[in-house]
């Protein structure tokens, strides 16, 4: 794909109406729990918190279930205490970048986990540091291109987005971190429907790759993401938006 918009629409598309639904449940629960374990349960307090909880919320997830994962986070219980966030670094077909993110409970299991989908899928495990530096953390919105002009998402540079650049048919709305909260509320004032919003691992290059190694790519990556510890899996590969949109419809 031409960037990462296309790929982080379609993704979530497809992660509604997934069949899997309890499973996604079950890691924006652990990622909400972490954040409030790691920074308090003050949602308005707590950056990282509050971008979990509208994660959560994007998934429909109910009100009841974001609240008990709060209290976990922040309650003395046993469970919470042993979740940690743990980032692995890694190559997979065609010599892609690949980082992938965990929430665990059992560092040695999770880590033996990713280790053999990797290589199972033609890649490898690095070591802490090996592809980081291709990404910048980042917040990204994505907004539909056929429906809005760049002029209509100006509001966003002003409430303190970075960047607003066009790829293929998509919007892309760069932010610090820090910032996605205040410009997703401003566009939402605004009327405008986005497609996502999420913090993410940018890529700052992109690896052109071939059909056969996109099909590749996207298996391993969806083994990865079947794993109940791992919360996100981001690539830097490029490959041509329809070629990228079949082959995301076939999965």
């Amino acid at each position: 794909m031409s960037g990462h918009s296309k790929w982080a629409s379609i993704k979530h598309k497809k992660a509604i109406v997934d069949s899997k639904r309890g499973k996604l449940f079950t890691k924006l629960a652990r990622a909400v729990t972490v954040a409030a374990k790691e920074g308090g349960g003050d949602i308005d307090g707590n950056p990282s918190l509050a971008l979990a909880v509208q994660k959560a919320r994007d998934a429909s997830m109910p009100k009841d279930n974001i609240e008990r994962a709060i209290a976990k986070g922040t309650g003395a219980g046993a469970d919470a205490a042993a979740l940690e966030s743990i980032m692995y670094e890694g190559y997979g077909p065609g010599g892609v970048a690949l980082l992938i993110e965990a929430v665990t409970d059992n560092r040695n299991r999770t880590g033996a986990d990713v280790r053999h989908a990797l290589s199972k899928g033609n890649g490898s495990l690095g070591e802490p540091g090996s592809v980081a530096y291709n990404f910048d953390k980042k917040g990204v919105i994505a907004v539909d291109a056929g429906r809005y002009t760049e002029d209509d998402l100006m509001i966003a540079i002003d409430a303190g987005a970075e960047d607003i650049s066009l790829e293929d048919d998509v919007y892309e709305i760069v932010t610090e971190p820090s910032d996605l909260t205040a410009v997703r509320a401003a566009l939402d004032e605004a009327g405008i429907e986005l497609q996502n919003a999420e913090v993410i691992q940018r890529p700052k290059v992109l690896v052109p790759v071939d059909e056969e190694t996109a099909a590749k790519l996207l298996r391993l990556i969806d083994n990865l993401e079947d794993n109940d510890d791992v919360d996100a899996v981001h690539a830097n590969f490029d490959v041509d938006a329809e070629v990228l949109e079949r082959l995301m419809a076939a999965t």
